[in-house]
Protein backbone atom coordinates (compact mmCIF):
# COMPACT_ATOMS: atom_id res chain seq x y z
CA UNK A 1 0.00 0.00 0.00
CA UNK A 2 0.75 3.58 -0.58
CA UNK A 3 0.45 6.21 2.02
CA UNK A 4 -1.81 9.08 1.08
CA UNK A 5 -0.46 11.48 3.53
CA UNK A 6 1.75 11.43 7.15
CA UNK A 7 0.90 13.69 10.08
CA UNK A 8 0.07 13.23 13.49
CA UNK A 9 -2.99 12.55 16.30
CA UNK A 10 -2.98 15.14 18.96
CA UNK A 11 -4.12 13.59 21.81
CA UNK A 12 -4.22 15.98 24.43
CA UNK A 13 -0.81 16.87 24.57
CA UNK A 14 0.66 13.55 23.13
CA UNK A 15 1.38 13.51 19.47
CA UNK A 16 1.19 10.69 17.96
CA UNK A 17 3.03 10.43 14.67
CA UNK A 18 1.29 8.47 11.82
CA UNK A 19 0.80 7.91 8.26
CA UNK A 20 -2.62 7.45 6.32
CA UNK A 21 -3.28 4.74 4.47
CA UNK A 22 -7.11 4.13 2.21
CA UNK A 23 -8.01 1.16 3.50
CA UNK A 24 -10.68 0.20 0.88
CA UNK A 25 -10.22 -0.07 -3.04
CA UNK A 26 -12.45 -0.53 -5.76
CA UNK A 27 -12.85 -3.83 -7.71
CA UNK A 28 -14.56 -2.37 -10.62
CA UNK A 29 -13.05 -2.87 -14.30
CA UNK A 30 -11.87 0.80 -15.11
CA UNK A 31 -13.46 1.42 -18.23
CA UNK A 32 -13.24 4.91 -21.17
CA UNK A 33 -14.99 5.75 -23.78
CA UNK A 34 -13.88 5.59 -27.43
CA UNK A 35 -15.19 6.46 -30.94
CA UNK A 36 -16.91 3.76 -32.63
CA UNK A 37 -15.34 4.55 -36.00
CA UNK A 38 -11.60 4.78 -35.73
CA UNK A 39 -11.67 3.86 -31.79
CA UNK A 40 -10.16 6.75 -30.72
CA UNK A 41 -10.36 7.64 -26.92
CA UNK A 42 -12.75 10.57 -26.40
CA UNK A 43 -11.61 13.76 -25.01
CA UNK A 44 -13.71 16.48 -23.49
CA UNK A 45 -13.22 20.50 -23.91
CA UNK A 46 -14.38 22.96 -22.08
CA UNK A 47 -16.70 25.45 -23.72
CA UNK A 48 -19.21 28.27 -22.52
CA UNK A 49 -22.51 28.50 -23.30
CA UNK A 50 -21.46 31.05 -25.99
CA UNK A 51 -19.59 28.35 -27.78
CA UNK A 52 -16.25 29.23 -27.00
CA UNK A 53 -13.31 26.78 -26.34
CA UNK A 54 -12.02 28.00 -22.88
CA UNK A 55 -8.63 27.30 -21.40
CA UNK A 56 -8.39 26.07 -17.75
CA UNK A 57 -6.64 29.16 -16.55
CA UNK A 58 -9.46 31.33 -17.91
CA UNK A 59 -12.14 29.40 -15.95
CA UNK A 60 -13.44 30.89 -12.52
CA UNK A 61 -15.99 29.65 -10.25
CA UNK A 62 -19.13 31.34 -9.62
CA UNK A 63 -22.60 30.92 -7.55
CA UNK A 64 -25.95 30.55 -8.96
CA UNK A 65 -28.95 31.52 -6.57
CA UNK A 66 -31.97 31.18 -9.39
CA UNK A 67 -31.99 34.80 -10.21
CA UNK A 68 -28.54 36.00 -9.95
CA UNK A 69 -25.00 34.55 -10.76
CA UNK A 70 -21.78 35.78 -8.12
CA UNK A 71 -18.45 35.18 -9.82
CA UNK A 72 -15.81 34.50 -7.44
CA UNK A 73 -12.25 35.30 -8.47
CA UNK A 74 -8.95 33.67 -7.00
CA UNK A 75 -8.31 36.67 -5.14
CA UNK A 76 -11.86 36.51 -3.69
CA UNK A 77 -10.28 33.48 -2.32
CA UNK A 78 -7.44 33.79 -0.69
CA UNK A 79 -9.16 35.77 1.53
CA UNK A 80 -10.55 32.59 3.02
CA UNK A 81 -8.73 30.28 5.31
CA UNK A 82 -6.53 27.77 4.09
CA UNK A 83 -6.64 24.42 5.13
CA UNK A 84 -3.04 22.59 5.21
CA UNK A 85 -2.56 20.90 8.50
CA UNK A 86 -1.81 17.29 8.49
CA UNK A 87 -3.07 17.32 12.35
CA UNK A 88 -5.73 14.69 13.45
CA UNK A 89 -7.08 16.68 16.43
CA UNK A 90 -9.11 14.62 18.60
CA UNK A 91 -11.99 17.08 19.77
CA UNK A 92 -13.74 14.41 22.52
CA UNK A 93 -14.62 10.48 23.41
CA UNK A 94 -18.12 8.78 22.81
CA UNK A 95 -19.67 5.71 23.13
CA UNK A 96 -19.66 3.70 20.29
CA UNK A 97 -23.22 3.34 19.74
CA UNK A 98 -23.77 7.50 20.06
CA UNK A 99 -22.43 7.39 16.08
CA UNK A 100 -25.18 6.03 13.58
CA UNK A 101 -23.38 3.76 10.95
CA UNK A 102 -25.39 6.12 8.06
CA UNK A 103 -22.90 9.17 8.72
CA UNK A 104 -19.69 6.59 8.16
CA UNK A 105 -17.77 7.60 5.28
CA UNK A 106 -14.28 6.38 3.62
CA UNK A 107 -12.00 4.30 6.11
CA UNK A 108 -8.21 4.60 6.39
CA UNK A 109 -5.62 2.89 8.19
CA UNK A 110 -3.13 4.66 10.33
CA UNK A 111 0.43 3.36 10.57
CA UNK A 112 2.56 4.53 13.55
CA UNK A 113 5.17 6.50 11.68
CA UNK A 114 8.23 6.83 14.74
CA UNK A 115 11.34 5.44 16.02
CA UNK A 116 8.77 4.29 19.35
CA UNK A 117 5.78 3.08 18.26
CA UNK A 118 4.67 3.32 22.40
CA UNK A 119 1.99 6.29 21.79
CA UNK A 120 0.53 4.69 18.80
CA UNK A 121 0.01 1.02 20.65
CA UNK A 122 -1.36 3.48 23.89
CA UNK A 123 -4.01 5.54 22.18
CA UNK A 124 -5.49 1.79 20.38
CA UNK A 125 -5.41 0.03 23.80
CA UNK A 126 -7.10 3.01 25.37
CA UNK A 127 -9.88 3.34 22.55
CA UNK A 128 -10.01 -0.76 23.15
CA UNK A 129 -10.73 -0.60 26.91
CA UNK A 130 -13.01 2.31 27.02
CA UNK A 131 -15.58 1.08 23.98
CA UNK A 132 -15.43 4.38 22.70
CA UNK A 133 -14.50 6.41 19.78
CA UNK A 134 -12.37 9.38 19.48
CA UNK A 135 -14.18 12.02 17.25
CA UNK A 136 -11.46 14.25 15.53
CA UNK A 137 -11.29 16.66 13.01
CA UNK A 138 -8.78 16.21 10.19
CA UNK A 139 -7.46 17.80 6.49
CA UNK A 140 -7.59 15.79 3.79
CA UNK A 141 -6.59 17.29 0.33
CA UNK A 142 -7.68 20.74 1.68
CA UNK A 143 -11.05 20.05 2.81
CA UNK A 144 -11.52 19.98 6.36
CA UNK A 145 -13.06 16.61 7.75
CA UNK A 146 -15.01 15.20 10.61
CA UNK A 147 -14.16 11.57 11.42
CA UNK A 148 -13.66 8.85 13.91
CA UNK A 149 -10.92 6.98 15.43
CA UNK A 150 -11.18 3.02 16.24
CA UNK A 151 -9.59 0.33 16.45
CA UNK A 152 -10.06 -2.66 13.70
CA UNK A 153 -7.45 -5.53 13.54
CA UNK A 154 -5.48 -4.04 15.93
CA UNK A 155 -4.63 -1.10 13.84
CA UNK A 156 -6.20 2.33 14.65
CA UNK A 157 -8.38 2.97 11.98
CA UNK A 158 -9.62 6.57 10.93
CA UNK A 159 -12.99 6.93 9.49
CA UNK A 160 -14.76 10.32 7.76
CA UNK A 161 -17.55 11.36 8.82
CA UNK A 162 -20.35 13.09 7.08
CA UNK A 163 -21.23 16.44 8.59
CA UNK A 164 -24.39 16.51 10.91
CA UNK A 165 -26.33 19.04 8.19
CA UNK A 166 -25.23 16.32 5.56
CA UNK A 167 -27.76 13.69 6.72
CA UNK A 168 -31.27 13.88 5.39
CA UNK A 169 -34.60 13.45 7.52
CA UNK A 170 -36.51 10.86 6.84
CA UNK A 171 -39.53 12.27 5.93
CA UNK A 172 -42.33 9.82 4.38
CA UNK A 173 -45.96 10.64 4.81
CA UNK A 174 -46.97 7.05 3.64
CA UNK A 175 -45.85 5.76 7.22
CA UNK A 176 -47.94 7.78 9.25
CA UNK A 177 -50.62 5.68 8.21
CA UNK A 178 -51.50 3.52 11.36
CA UNK A 179 -50.35 -0.30 10.33
CA UNK A 180 -51.34 -2.81 12.60
CA UNK A 181 -49.03 -6.05 12.57
CA UNK A 182 -50.24 -9.08 14.25
CA UNK A 183 -48.82 -11.19 17.12
CA UNK A 184 -48.81 -14.20 14.75
CA UNK A 185 -47.06 -12.46 11.79
CA UNK A 186 -44.69 -11.47 14.24
CA UNK A 187 -43.40 -14.63 14.95
CA UNK A 188 -43.55 -16.03 11.30
CA UNK A 189 -41.19 -13.36 10.31
CA UNK A 190 -38.84 -13.52 13.23
CA UNK A 191 -38.91 -17.08 12.60
CA UNK A 192 -37.60 -16.72 9.22
CA UNK A 193 -35.05 -14.56 10.33
CA UNK A 194 -34.20 -17.43 12.76
CA UNK A 195 -33.66 -20.07 10.11
CA UNK A 196 -31.16 -17.42 7.74
CA UNK A 197 -29.00 -16.48 10.89
CA UNK A 198 -25.61 -17.17 10.37
CA UNK A 199 -22.12 -15.16 11.35
CA UNK A 200 -21.41 -12.27 8.37
CA UNK A 201 -18.50 -13.37 6.43
CA UNK A 202 -17.60 -10.59 3.30
CA UNK A 203 -15.88 -13.66 1.30
CA UNK A 204 -18.66 -15.50 0.80
CA UNK A 205 -20.20 -12.97 -1.29
CA UNK A 206 -18.89 -11.71 -4.92
CA UNK A 207 -19.30 -9.21 -7.68
CA UNK A 208 -20.95 -11.30 -10.33
CA UNK A 209 -21.29 -8.74 -12.89
CA UNK A 210 -17.76 -7.23 -12.57
CA UNK A 211 -16.51 -11.41 -12.84
CA UNK A 212 -18.11 -11.57 -15.83
CA UNK A 213 -17.29 -8.14 -17.34
CA UNK A 214 -13.91 -9.29 -16.75
CA UNK A 215 -14.50 -12.45 -18.68
CA UNK A 216 -15.67 -11.22 -21.33
CA UNK A 217 -12.59 -8.71 -22.33
CA UNK A 218 -10.26 -11.85 -21.29
CA UNK A 219 -12.51 -13.88 -24.28
CA UNK A 220 -11.93 -10.35 -26.50
CA UNK A 221 -8.43 -10.44 -25.95
CA UNK A 222 -7.99 -14.16 -26.56
CA UNK A 223 -9.70 -13.63 -29.83
CA UNK A 224 -7.57 -10.85 -31.02
CA UNK A 225 -10.55 -8.31 -31.22
CA UNK A 226 -8.70 -5.74 -29.63
CA UNK A 227 -6.40 -2.85 -31.11
CA UNK A 228 -2.80 -1.67 -29.92
CA UNK A 229 -3.47 1.14 -26.91
CA UNK A 230 -0.78 3.61 -28.06
CA UNK A 231 -2.86 4.32 -30.92
CA UNK A 232 -5.70 5.57 -28.91
CA UNK A 233 -4.53 7.63 -25.31
CA UNK A 234 -1.37 7.36 -23.17
CA UNK A 235 -0.67 6.60 -19.69
CA UNK A 236 -0.62 8.80 -16.73
CA UNK A 237 2.65 8.60 -14.26
CA UNK A 238 1.97 8.50 -10.44
CA UNK A 239 4.24 9.47 -7.77
CA UNK A 240 4.57 8.20 -4.15
CA UNK A 241 4.86 10.77 -0.95
CA UNK A 242 8.54 10.37 0.65
CA UNK A 243 8.77 9.20 3.73
CA UNK A 244 9.85 10.69 6.86
CA UNK A 245 10.72 9.13 10.91
CA UNK A 246 8.75 10.57 13.74
CA UNK A 247 10.73 11.20 17.04
CA UNK A 248 10.36 9.34 20.50
CA UNK A 249 8.65 11.56 23.04
CA UNK A 250 8.14 11.50 26.75
CA UNK A 251 4.67 9.96 26.92
CA UNK A 252 3.93 9.72 30.77
CA UNK A 253 5.09 13.06 31.17
CA UNK A 254 2.84 14.43 27.93
CA UNK A 255 -0.17 12.16 29.71
CA UNK A 256 -0.10 13.57 33.23
CA UNK A 257 0.36 17.29 31.79
CA UNK A 258 -2.69 16.72 29.55
CA UNK A 259 -4.46 15.56 32.46
CA UNK A 260 -3.21 18.92 35.12
CA UNK A 261 -4.62 20.90 32.31
CA UNK A 262 -7.81 19.01 32.15
CA UNK A 263 -8.48 19.22 35.76
CA UNK A 264 -7.10 22.94 35.73
CA UNK A 265 -10.06 23.86 33.00
CA UNK A 266 -7.31 24.34 30.50
CA UNK A 267 -8.35 23.79 27.01
CA UNK A 268 -6.09 21.44 25.63
CA UNK A 269 -3.39 22.02 22.62
CA UNK A 270 -6.10 23.18 20.30
CA UNK A 271 -8.99 25.90 20.31
CA UNK A 272 -12.50 23.88 21.33
CA UNK A 273 -15.24 24.17 18.88
CA UNK A 274 -17.06 26.71 20.59
CA UNK A 275 -14.09 28.55 19.97
CA UNK A 276 -13.63 28.24 16.53
CA UNK A 277 -17.10 28.82 15.92
CA UNK A 278 -16.75 32.19 17.48
CA UNK A 279 -13.46 32.59 15.27
CA UNK A 280 -15.47 32.49 11.99
CA UNK A 281 -18.80 29.72 11.92
CA UNK A 282 -18.96 26.27 12.80
CA UNK A 283 -16.99 23.27 11.59
CA UNK A 284 -19.17 22.24 8.56
CA UNK A 285 -19.66 25.96 7.66
CA UNK A 286 -15.49 26.25 6.96
CA UNK A 287 -14.96 23.39 5.83
CA UNK A 288 -17.85 24.23 2.88
CA UNK A 289 -15.38 27.54 2.18
CA UNK A 290 -12.34 25.76 2.40
CA UNK A 291 -13.61 23.22 -0.13
CA UNK A 292 -14.74 25.75 -2.41
CA UNK A 293 -11.80 28.33 -1.89
CA UNK A 294 -9.31 25.08 -3.02
CA UNK A 295 -10.80 24.27 -5.56
CA UNK A 296 -9.06 26.82 -7.45
CA UNK A 297 -5.60 25.37 -6.16
CA UNK A 298 -3.91 22.87 -8.16
CA UNK A 299 -5.38 19.49 -7.56
CA UNK A 300 -3.66 17.45 -4.79
CA UNK A 301 -1.77 14.19 -5.36
CA UNK A 302 -4.15 11.46 -5.65
CA UNK A 303 -3.27 7.69 -5.72
CA UNK A 304 -3.09 5.56 -8.86
CA UNK A 305 -6.56 4.23 -8.56
CA UNK A 306 -8.20 7.23 -7.84
CA UNK A 307 -7.06 8.81 -11.53
CA UNK A 308 -9.02 5.92 -12.99
CA UNK A 309 -12.33 6.76 -11.58
CA UNK A 310 -13.41 9.68 -14.40
CA UNK A 311 -13.04 7.43 -17.02
CA UNK A 312 -14.98 4.50 -15.66
CA UNK A 313 -17.78 7.46 -15.11
CA UNK A 314 -18.14 8.35 -18.27
CA UNK A 315 -18.47 5.34 -19.47
CA UNK A 316 -21.21 4.97 -16.98
CA UNK A 317 -22.76 8.17 -18.91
Amino acid sequence: MRSIWKGSIAFGLVNVPIKVYAATETHDVSLHQVHDEDKGRIRYKRVCEFGHEVEHADIQRAYDDGDKTVVLTADDFKQLPQEQSHEIEVLEFVPVDQVDPMMFEKSYYLEPDSRSPKAYVLLRETLAKTDRLAIVQFTLRQKTRLGVLRVHDDVVLLQGLLWGDEVRAAEFPSLDASVKVSANELKMSSSLVDSMSTDFDPDRYTDAYQEELQQLIDAKLEAGDDVDTAETFGEQASSDDDDEGGDVIDLMAALRASVDKKRSGGSGSRPSSSSRKADGGSPAKKATATATATAEKAPAKKAPATKKAPAAKKQAS
